[in-house]
């Protein structure tokens, strides 16, 4: 993957995830590396297949002056020897001197998800944390139950943990 061409486009202006939403799902790891280094390699998306196996790709439409845009990604749920194919449409931001990167979906069955990567420095490392927050799908009678029993705790935290744990191992090897 290629990294997108720089833009003048001013970013994505996507403020902390909000409280309050139906679903609220956290994954979190100590990385052992610095906190820079482990947002690098996760703000450089358009990298993260030739880490993460689950994922199939990452492909920019659209490039902001921050590194964000509007990013297309796509990604596996292993099932034991099956995969579910996933795929989602998302705004991204991104905040080199805090640091963070959010993300606000777009397209896809997880539209109007907000996501938040941080990195807190500790003792050891680096406290990698993503957390999502959504409302669920507009779906009559089943959105909630669709949200809070299935796409959040079995497709959001099992690909975010996927994610996370092998975007640690690279921060590590590099450290």
């Amino acid at each position: 993957m290629t990294s997108p061409l720089h833009s003048a486009a001013a970013p994505f202006v996507l403020g902390p995830p909000p409280t309050g939403r139906l679903v609220t799902t956290v994954d979190e790891l100590v990385v052992r590396a610095p906190a820079q280094r482990i947002f690098e390699v996760a703000a450089a998306v358009e990298h993260w297949p030739a880490y993460l196996p689950h994922y199939r790709y990452v492909r920019f439409r659209e490039s902001r002056r921050d590194g964000g845009g509007i990013v297309e990604m796509a990604a596996n749920r292993p099932f034991g020897p099956f995969n579910w194919p996933t795929w989602w449409l998302s705004e991204m931001a991104v905040n080199r001197e805090v640091p963070w990167v959010r993300f606000r979906h777009i397209g896809g069955v997880t539209t109007r998800m907000d996501v938040e990567w941080s990195f807190t420095p500790v003792d050891g490392g680096t406290l990698a944390r993503i957390v999502h927050v959504w409302d669920g799908p507009k779906w009559p009678l089943i959105g909630p139950f669709a949200a809070t029993q299935v796409i959040a705790p079995v497709f959001v935290h099992g690909i975010a943990s996927r994610t996370l744990a092998g975007l640690a191992k690279v921060a590590e090897r590099a450290s």
